[in-house]
């Protein structure tokens, strides 16, 4: 259990924090959230005074065990619920569910309903307030009181209505509800309370902490379970049903579950639940609501997919799933065009990745000043496969150097010049969703892409390699360029040569072009660029818009690159007798740069037409962005053909 435990540390340590700028906070043991749907305040002697419809908004509610638990209903809230359970009215009106606001039989057991709950409460209390609630419910015109404030509609016949045909637009409640079969259920409406009292400067009984003390005093005088708790090691009251809404207000997955008698929950191992685990109630409300908290506060989402990483006395961490520019880690950006001339300047020995590492290592090095070595870590993966089980897929505990280390060297290992679209480009590592959705297309199965983030969240934390299935897929799809949109080809182009770069660290790959670097792949990638530009500058003289044959041809060069490169030359026979004339200069300057690099060529390499690695990519991506930047004209005239193709 040191999961829970690190959770019930969390709590312990968010108490000492200050959250007030926080719209979200921890929740005090005994209560969950929902979303409020209608608002209605009565005077101190329960006599309503108002009713208005609330925007879905998160509201903080006292809850019992079972209530906290609920799925599908049978046991009410003791004071903020839906209309189903407060209203007494609801039957009188329509109502399409069960009622809760009388006690109520559940098998051969007679359960207290809403009006009991609140009034047993209320008596142990003697809260102004809860008297106030008690009070007003306790006339059963809650429906009555909402319709006439127009926040509910009822028919001719005063029942609640489930579709809006009276013109003029739907009404509010309408709006905030949710829509099942094309009708909506006002029944499902979730009512908070404001309790006006002369003097009393806080009228909202979600805020006021002497309820939230009242409530928590009395939950535990009527909890009876008591037991050995394995999270702290000392006798407590036991919590039998674990919180739910962990990720959500409305996510119905539990982490632990354990009430379910029959079927296949025990397996035969043990009689009761208890003989498995038990844990302290407290223990448990604290640990979930610092779960939900931290999930809501920092976590990285993907659909129902939660990562979440944390130190456990709240000092700031990265947000390492995101992408380099996302996390904060790479001030090595630009909104209009691509020129990191700068970066690549003698200062940082012409190497972009030197100057990049060493921005980053600055960024790091600000977190680590916080965190120092001691400071605990935690870094949790959650999932849910059915709407009611959800389970931890991914766990670490480690030291905050351990963790920073790991978070750099992932940044700096596979990270590259990126082109994210007109609105993003920066040097540094995509997320881990962005190399699935490079690797499988951007409409891949959201349990493929669950699937693969987990596959690389182990790449991140444990420094473990990159899968190379993973690279090799990225890096079809990139040569495929004709099947990709020009942008996504472009965000994929950099992500598989970063891919690349990571898996083969040995070898030292730059971000910037390697003149002297002799590898087969690396020299054909530059050729191809060198080809590609030729076709570019020619193409623009012509005032043409198509792609280039060294683009259609691309996916066959990298399959067999030298029968396809003997094509490619030969096609660029007319380009060059076009750019013979006005672009003279810039001809003779390519007609070196192929002799070079064909005389870099080894023999047997040269002829060699065996499929190319992503090295390939590398020196194409190197040698064309050096031939955007060594002359002007010529790279404004490629890059407003490309940008014709993006727009």
């Amino acid at each position: 259990m040191s999961w829970m435990r690190k959770l019930y540390e969390t709590y312990e340590s968010s108490m000492e924090m200050d959250l007030s700028k926080e719209e979200f906070q921890p929740l005090p043991p005994g209560h969950t959230s929902q979303q409020a749907h209608a608002e209605i305040t009565v005077d101190g002697n329960g006599n309503f005074l108002f009713a208005s419809v609330v925007q879905n908004e998160e509201t903080r509610i006292p809850a019992t065990e079972s209530s906290s638990a609920r799925t599908i209903g049978g046991v009410p809230h003791p004071l903020c619920d839906k209309i189903q359970y407060v209203a007494g009215d609801y039957p009188d009106h329509g109502g399409g569910k069960n009622s809760y606001f009388d006690d109520f039989k559940s098998g051969n057991e007679t359960r207290d309903g809403y009006i009991s709950l609140l009034g047993k409460w209320c008596v142990a209390s003697g809260h102004p307030k809860l008297r106030a609630v008690y009070e007003y419910v306790k006339k059963r015109r809650v429906i009555r009181d909402l319709a006439d404030s127009g926040v509910l509609h009822l028919d001719e016949n005063g029942r609640l209505i489930k579709s809006w045909t009276g013109g003029d637009g739907e009404p509010a409640i309408f709006k905030v509800l949710t829509k099942r079969s094309g009708e909506i259920d006002q029944g499902d409406v979730f009512v908070r309370w404001r309790v006006s009292i002369p003097g009393e400067r806080e009228d909202r009984v979600w805020r006021d902490d002497d309820l939230v003390e009242s409530w928590k005093r009395y939950n535990l005088s009527i909890q009876e379970s008591r037991g050995l708790c394995f999270v702290t090691g000392e006798v407590a009251i036991l919590s039998l049903l674990h919180p739910a809404r962990i990720r959500y207000a409305g996510d119905c997955a539990k982490l632990i579950s354990s009430n379910d008698s029959s079927g296949f929950t025990f397996r035969g191992r043990f009689t009761s639940a208890d003989q498995a685990c038990s844990i302290g109630y407290e223990v448990s409300q604290k640990a979930h609501s610092a779960l939900r908290w931290l999930v809501h506060r920092q976590a990285w989402r993907n659909d129902d997919q939660v990562i979440v990483a944390w130190e456990v006395s709240g000092k700031k961490v990265p947000m390492f799933m995101e992408n380099s520019s996302d996390a904060s880690l790479s001030d090595f950006m630009l909104k209009e065009g691509i020129d990191f001339s700068f970066y690549e300047s003698d200062a940082y020995g012409g190497d972009m990745g030197q100057a990049y590492a060493r921005e980053l290592n600055k960024k790091i090095d600000g977190y680590r000043s916080e965190l120092g070595d001691r400071s605990d870590m935690v870094v949790m993966g959650m999932d849910s496969s059915t709407p009611g089980r959800m389970a931890i897929t991914y766990y670490r505990e480690l030291s905050g150097s351990e963790f920073l280390a790991r978070v750099e060297k992932w940044h700096e290992s596979y990270a590259w010049p990126q082109d994210y679209g007109k609105k993003l480009k920066f040097v540094g590592t995509p997320s881990a969703k962005d190399i699935a959705a490079a690797a499988l297309g951007r409409r891949m199965d959201s349990k493929i892409c669950k699937s693969t983030v987990s596959r690389i969240l182990p790449c991140i934390l444990d420094d473990l390699p990159v899968p190379a299935d993973l690279e090799k897929s990225v890096f079809n799809r990139t040569v495929n360029r004709v099947s990709l949109e020009f942008w996504e080809w472009e965000k994929n182009l950099g992500i598989s040569c970063g891919l690349y770069r990571g898996l083969h660290k040995g070898r030292n790959y730059k971000m910037s072009l390697e003149p002297e670097r002799r590898t087969r792949d690396y020299l054909y990638g530059r050729l191809l660029a060198a080809a590609e530009r030729v076709e570019q500058i020619a193409l623009f003289v012509a005032k043409e818009a198509r792609d280039t044959n060294a683009a259609r041809l691309m996916h066959r060069f990298a399959d067999r690159p030298f029968s396809t490169w003997k094509q490619i030359e030969l096609a660029l026979g007319p380009y060059k007798a076009r750019l013979s004339g006005s672009r003279a200069g810039f001809l003779m300057n390519m007609n070196v740069l192929f002799d070079d690099i064909h005389d870099m060529f080894e023999a047997d390499d040269y002829t060699d037409d065996s499929p190319l690695s992503g090295e390939f990519l590398l020196g194409y991506h190197c040698q064309r962005r050096d031939l955007r930047s060594k002359t002007k004209d010529t790279a404004d005239a490629g890059d407003d053909n490309d940008q014709e193709r993006e727009g």
